[in-house]
């Protein structure tokens, strides 16, 4: 029984890191439509909040292991 909520616990970090990590993008893609001129600005920001929300997901990932 034990196992099987881990491997749900991971499932839920996983389904967060896809949403937030669409989000994320969905946001730059949105921002440079309207100000090409600020890619070069927004775009360290977007790789920023990316590796932060995949590292949230590789921690669920390695609790559930746990």
């Amino acid at each position: 029984m034990e196992g099987s909520l881990s491997v749900i616990g991971y499932g839920l970090a996983a389904i967060g890191g896809g949403i937030g990590v669409g989000l994320i993008f969905a946001a730059y893609m949105q921002a440079v439509a309207r100000q090409p001129e600020a890619q070069r600005v927004i775009q360290p920001i977007l790789f920023m909040g990316f590796a932060v929300v995949e590292a949230l997901a590789i921690l669920g990932f390695v609790l559930a292991l746990l």
